[in-house]
Formats: C-alpha cells, sequence, structure tokens
C-alpha cells in the first residue's frame, strides 16, 4: 500500500473524522463549521500488518463484524496461509467470502469466484503449471488495500478485481479486457486448510442469478453456507463441472461442484456480481443482498463500508508524533473487529449448534469465538468501547450452552471445536455480569457458567475429586488446570455478587488449584501424577507440542499464569522479592525448548513468549511487587521491537484480537492483568493523548505529558484533577468518564506505585 509520509506528518498532530455532521477530535472535543479538521481513520490501518511472518491475518474487504471477509486466496498451503494468504505469495486461486485471522489453524474459504478468460481447466490447478488450471499470478504493485476495499490485477488475463462488502454481501467488480471467452468461475470445492467439501450444489435460476449451497468439514465438523449471486449483466450461458469435467444442465450437486458464468467483454468492460451469503438458506442470502446492496453503485458500497470502520475506529481518538505508532495502533484496533463476526441473517435467522433455525432471537448471533486467546484482553476491550456488542456476545455465549450443554470453547461457524483447554467463556460472561451489563438474563448466565464448570469433561472430573489433573489422565494436564483455576475465580466472584456462600467458598477453594501443581523443590508448576508423586523427568525450557504438560508453552511461562490470585503466587515464591526476582529471570533465562516445540512460542525474551496467549499479563505483575518501572520497562521494550508497521509486524499469531487487544490496552498504558476483575494495572503509555468514547455521552480523556522514547517511567498521575498514587484504574472509573493526565519522565519514580498494597490482588 502507498502511504504518503507528508500526510502522516501533517496529520499524526490532529487526528478526527466527521460522525453525525460535527468531527470528533483526538482531544475529544467535539467541532464543526468548514475549517473543521476532517481526517478518515481508515488511512492509518495497513492491512499488510500481519500478513508475513507468522501473523496470518485476513487480508480482503469486510465491515466491522460482518460475516463475509471477502478477500484473496493463494495457491500455497500450510500453517503459514491459515487465512489463505501470506505477504511471501504471488498466486491466486480465488475470492472467498470466509476467512479467519490470526488463527494457527486453517478453515473456511466458502464460496471462492476467481474471474478468468480464455480457455482454461475448470481446477485451480497446481503451482508453476499455469496450463494446469485458472489460478493466475498477481504482484503487491498491483494491489491496493484498505479497510473494506481491495483490488488487484491478475497478471494472466489482464482483469482488474475489486472487492468490497457489507455485513452479508460480497460485492465484486471486474474489468475485462476485450474477449469473446470472458469468464466467471464459482468453485465450490475450494477451502483453506483443513476444510474440505462434503457436498455442494449450484444452479442457474434466471440469465443474471445463481444460487447454491456448500457443506464442508475441517477445524468446524458441520459447516453449512448458503449463497446467491447475482450478476450485472446476463450470462451468455452458464456451465456446470466437477473434477471430472464439463456435465451437462445448469445445476449441479456433489462434492465438488464448480459453475462457470459466460460473457463476452469489451475492453474496459464491468461485471459486478453481488454474493450473499447465509447460514440458514438461498432465500436468505437474497434477502440480505436486497436489505443491504440493493443497487449497482460500487463505489457507494466501497464508501459505506469506509464510513463503518470509521465509526468503530473512531470509538478511540489517539495522538502520537510517530506515525509508525498511528499505524500500528489503528491496525491493531482494526484487527480486533473482524471477528466475532455475524452468523445470522438480515432478517435475523441463524442456525445453531444443534442445526435447528432459530428466528428473531433477539440479539444478533454470531460466530468465529477464539475465547482461549481472546478472553484476556480483547473482550475486556470490548466492555469499553463496544458495550452493545458485548451483549449480542453473551447471548450467543447462552444460545450456545442451551444447544449444546455448555459454554463455547472455541466456537465456529455453529460447531464447537473444543480446540484449546479451560473454560475460558466463564471469563467472559463472568466479566460482563461483574462490570453490569443489563442486556442478557443473568439466571441463564449463571446456570451455564456452573453447569459448564460441573461438567464430567476434558479433566472436570478430576479437578472436582482431586483438586488436579494428574498428568497421566489427560495431556496438557497443568495448562488445562491452571486455566480452569482462573474460570473459577471468575466464577466465585458472580457467586459472591449473587450473595450465594456455598457456590462461593466452593469455587473460591478451586480457583485456589493452581496451588496442586507448584512444586516447592524446583519452584516451577508441572505435571502432577498423584499426591506425593510428580511426572520426572522434568525440565522447564522444554515444550512438546499437544504431547506434555503444557499447552504451547513451557514451565517457566506457565508458572505466571495466575492472573486471577498474583497474592497467592507472590506467596508461593516466597514474597515481593523473590517473586520479583524470578520475574526478573524469565526475561533473560537461555534455554532449549526443544524439537517439538510449538512455533506459536515466538516474540521470545528469554523464556517470556510474547508471541502467545499465556503469556501476556506477565510484564504487569512487576506493579504487584511494587516495582511498576519494571513493567514500564519491558511494555515499551515489547511495544516498540515485537510490534512494527510492517507486513512481517507482529510476531505470532495474530490471534483473532488478542495481539492487538493488548497492544492498545498497552499503548494506552494500562492492561487487564486478571480478565474479570475490572481492574487495569499501569504500565507505560506510547501514544500522546487519547480519548476513548466509552459510554452513550461519555468520555475518558488521556494526557500524556513529556512522551517520548526514552521518557518511559510515569512519575506521576492525576485523575480528575487530584493526585493519583494507585498503579492500577477501575473499569467502572473509566467507564463513568474523567480526565486521566500522566506526567513521564527517563528514571523511576522513587515514590509513584511503589506502595504494592496499593493493589486489591484478592477483591473477590
Amino acid at each position: 500500500m502507498n502511504l504518503n509520509p507528508l500526510y502522516y506528518r501533517i496529520h499524526a498532530i490532529c487526528v478526527g473524522l466527521v460522525i453525525l455532521g460535527s468531527t470528533f477530535t483526538a482531544t475529544g472535543q467535539t467541532v464543526s463549521g468548514k475549517n473543521s479538521t476532517q481526517i478518515s481513520l481508515t488511512k492509518f490501518v495497513d492491512p499488510y500488518i500481519g500478513t508475513g511472518f507468522h501473523g496470518h491475518v485476513f487480508l480482503g474487504a469486510n465491515v466491522p463484524f460482518g460475516a463475509v471477509q471477502l478477500g484473496p486466496v493463494n495457491i500455497s498451503e500450510g500453517w503459514d496461509w491459515c487465512s489463505g494468504y501470506h505477504y511471501s505469495d504471488s498466486t491466486i486461486v480465488g475470492f472467498s467470502h470466509t476467512h479467519l485471522s490470526g488463527t494457527g489453524i486453517g478453515d473456511l474459504g466458502d464460496i471462492s469466484v476467481m474471474p478468468a478468460v480464455g480457455d482454461v481447466k475448470i481446477i485451480k490447478g497446481v503451482l508453476n503449471k499455469p496450463e494446469s488450471g485458472y489460478y493466475s499470478l498477481f504482484s503487491h504493485q498491483d494491489e491496493i488495500t484498505r479497510p473494506g476495499y481491495y483490488s488487484v490485477k491478475l497478471k494472466r488475463y489482464q482483469i482488474k478485481a475489486e472487492l468490497t462488502a457489507s455485513e452479508r454481501v460480497g460485492f465484486h467488480q471486474y474489468t475485462f479486457p476485450a474477449a469473446a471467452d470472458g469468464k466467471i468461475i464459482f468453485d465450490l470445492k475450494e477451502g483453506i486448510g483443513w476444510d474440505k467439501s462434503t457436498e455442494t450444489y449450484i444452479t442457474q435460476v434466471n440469465d443474471s442469478t445463481l444460487t447454491g449451497y456448500r457443506y464442508s468439514k475441517g477445524w468446524a465438523n458441520d459447516q453449512r453456507i448458503y449463497f446467491t449471486a447475482v450478476f450485472s449483466k446476463p450470462m451468455k450461458q452458464f456451465t456446470v463441472h466437477d473434477e471430472n469435467g464439463l456435465k451437462s444442465g445448469t445445476t449441479l450437486k456433489g462434492e465438488k461442484v464448480k459453475g462457470v458464468a459466460h460473457f463476452n467483454t469489451k475492453d474496459q468492460e464491468q461485471i459486478l456480481v453481488k454474493v450473499g451469503i447465509s447460514p440458514v438458506s438461498e432465500q436468505n442470502a437474497a434477502a440480505n443482498i436486497k436489505a443491504e446492496i440493493p443497487g449497482w453503485n460500487f463505489q457507494h458500497a466501497v464508501q459505506r463500508a469506509d464510513n463503518s470502520w470509521n465509526k468503530e475506529l473512531s470509538k478511540i481518538a489517539v495522538q502520537s508524533k510517530d506515525e509508525s505508532v498511528m499505524r500500528v495502533f489503528y491496525t491493531s484496533l482494526y484487527h480486533t473487529m473482524i471477528a466475532p463476526s455475524l452468523f445470522n441473517d438480515a432478517n435475523g435467522q441463524y442456525r445453531g449448534t444443534d442445526k435447528k433455525v432459530y428466528d428473531k432471537p433477539g440479539f444478533n448471533n454470531l460466530t468465529t469465538f477464539s475465547l482461549w486467546d481472546t478472553y484476556r484482553a480483547a473482550h475486556p476491550l470490548f466492555t469499553l468501547i463496544q458495550p452493545e456488542k458485548v451483549n449480542d456476545m453473551v447471548n450467543t455465549m447462552l444460545a450456545i450452552y442451551q444447544q449444546q450443554g455448555k459454554l463455547p470453547i472455541w466456537h465456529l461457524m455453529g460447531n464447537e471445536t473444543n480446540t484449546m483447554v479451560g473454560n475460558p467463556a466463564i471469563s467472559v460472561v463472568s466479566d460482563a455480569m461483574l462490570k453490569g451489563f443489563k442486556g442478557f438474563d443473568y439466571q441463564l448466565a449463571y446456570e451455564a457458567m456452573k453447569n459448564s464448570a460441573m461438567l464430567d469433561e476434558r479433566g472436570l472430573s478430576f479437578v472436582k475429586k482431586l483438586g488436579y489433573i494428574p498428568a497421566d489422565s489427560i495431556v496438557e494436564s497443568v495448562a488445562m488446570g491452571m486455566e480452569y483455576a482462573i474460570a473459577d475465580g471468575s466464577l466465585a466472584r458472580v457467586a459472591k455478587l449473587r450473595k450465594d456462600p456455598a457456590d462461593y467458598e466452593y469455587f473460591f477453594k478451586r480457583s485456589k488449584n493452581y496451588k496442586n501443581y507448584f512444586n516447592p523443590e524446583t519452584r516451577f508448576v508441572r505435571g502432577r501424577l498423584s499426591e506425593t508423586q510428580w511426572r520426572t523427568p522434568f525440565n522447564p525450557f522444554e515444550s512438546v507440542h499437544m504431547k506434555n504438560d503444557f499447552t504451547e508453552g513451557n514451565a517457566w511461562q506457565y508458572l505466571w499464569l495466575v492472573p486471577h490470585d498474583v497474592e497467592g503466587l507472590i506467596s508461593l515464591l516466597g514474597g515481593k522479592k523473590p517473586f520479583a526476582d524470578k520475574l526478573d529471570s524469565l526475561f533473560v533465562a537461555e534455554g532449549d525448548l526443544g524439537k517439538d516445540a510449538s512455533p506459536d512460542i515466538s516474540g521470545l525474551i528469554g523464556q517470556y513468549a510474547h508471541g502467545n496467549e499465556p503469556s501476556h499479563h506477565v510484564p504487569y505483575l512487576y506493579a504487584f511487587a511494587g516495582q511498576p518501572w519494571k513493567t514500564a520497562e519491558k511494555v515499551r521494550y515489547i511495544m516498540s521491537n515485537l510490534y512494527t508497521d510492517k507486513h512481517d509486524g507482529i510476531c505470532g499469531n495474530e490471534d483473532v484480537g488478542q495481539m492487538s487487544a493488548w497492544y492498545i490496552f498497552s499503548a494506552l498504558g494500562f492492561y487487564p492483568v486478571n480478565p474479570a476483575a475490572g481492574m487495569y494495572v499501569f504500565g507505560s503509555p506510547a501514544v500522546d493523548n487519547a480519548t476513548l468514547k466509552v459510554g452513550k455521552d461519555k468520555l475518558f480523556k488521556l494526557t500524556v505529558k513529556n512522551n517520548a522514547p526514552d521518557h518511559t517511567y510515569i512519575q506521576k498521575i492525576t485523575w480528575n484533577g487530584k493526585p493519583y498514587t494507585k498503579s492500577y484504574i477501575l473499569h467502572k472509573d473509566i467507564a463513568a468518564g474523567g480526565e486521566l493526565i500522566m506526567e513521564m519522565g527517563t528514571k523511576p519514580s522513587a515514590t509513584w506505585g511503589v506502595n504494592a498494597k496499593d493493589l486489591p490482588y484478592s477483591t473477590y
């Protein structure tokens, strides 16, 4: 993407945009009139960030939280193509309507569309043999990508492809050369990663309309997506194909169906295609088109998508003298709003986990819940700037509970994948209840959390009986058990809120189960075989992916996974000084992870792994030992070195918004160590000023004085004009609005934040 440096130098100081006829500026002021500065925040978003290295992010056209993610898919396959696209590639096999962003497993890629000219085989082909199929080469120089819009020139066909989207409709515009054999191919076989089509169907309705569906299995075992496609120009002919070639008629059902719309085209003639998708029916897909993009004005649709992104990005207006900080910040904010994504139709209908169709449920049903990642910071971020979405997310989770008997673990396209460990949805629902969100049934929510915590699956029977999961009974036992303890701590807080002493005592006790994995002799957590036996041999550096006691990590990293009871962990390690000394060692310890370690263990600083989520709260733990300056040093280093505005600018899987949410919070100067405590621990802000729209009419203003790369340390803070000495701030205070002023300096303060007693560790 061609970014104009002069633009950023001029505007990095004053960032604003027009909302409802007035300009919301980065300082929180609302101004109007002909002379007001009006800047689109989408200009600071670079969708290429994270498409290189192991970022795995989606590249293409979508709107915030939309069902459609319309973008290119490369012919290459493998771990770095989990989203279908990697910056290192130069091939395109089609533009599909669903994508994952930042995951470590590939899936989706539904309803692939590819324009072509000439006599081509109706299969994607194989690399380095163009004659084997219809794929094309492309160059990044011929790409344009920004929120809500993507375009590229397909070199093989000299076709310019342009894409935009609404919530449930992908809108294509193809500019063809003169050709008597132009084609637009719908390949229902093609998917991404683990995805494999199981039943596909396509039919011609009239000279400009196709309908069909695609059933597939992959990471999500039973995926069903229906579509309707409408062309701006009547087809000359429509043909159907399978892997064996051309078939008779204009309707075909099978495992690997393809349809080809044929056209005669003049030079530079544009053919537009609107593709509506639905989890329910072809009829609903058509209705989604009518509801969202009834006309054929492509540029108008692009502008609407841009407006949608600007509206959401404006919920946090920041200023920085460093233009790269602006780009990383707003690209991070953009990444947090790709998912969870809509999984319903414009009429409200959706297909549930039980495969039944639900009418008018009273909320927007969603999908793509990467909860093991996102419960840590992405969902707490939503409680600040997406309050209306929080109720939709919780209501979706409660519906999933009613349909499958437990809260979601890692939910995708109406399927429970059971990926990763613990019960992260409990923390998300607890957080919403503890913060006072009222748009869902509290009794049902408590029932869902309690019943999910009391199942006998995934090691929970051992938790109930023994207080720990034996290492020889279940893989990743330590990670599983420690994650359960976090969820149980969240549930204990809710039980206390409900004035239920029996449940409170029970889940409070379970929240301390992490201690059962702590071995005083080694001063690490490790696999436990019985009350008296530990798994041996023990190597705190080693990680064996999906085969030992930790999930994508080692004992060095999992020792700190106690965000809900830092005080208890400090006690286990012998007090604040030994705790801080051990924490110091984490960031410098050198050791071999082993040949079987997960590639997710990335972004290493010593044994600290920023590229993987269990480490994300760890730099902020110094504050609990009265050493906030060390948090400041680590956080600044991570933001400056492990996040950049380059295509390889994310040091690990973006993980559906969590890596980005960490940056957003940290750049603002605080972070939710315990994701269900309503408390944010201060670090070291990267931005100079910020204004958060935290309610209908409320603004939280942050002013950072004397901020600079070498001004790392907070010297003092004032909150609403009064001195503030605590090293944390509560959610309820931010949500009520107000003004926070931080003064920064080049040396640690001798007084601010050093009284660790100010931190309410065990507020539950």
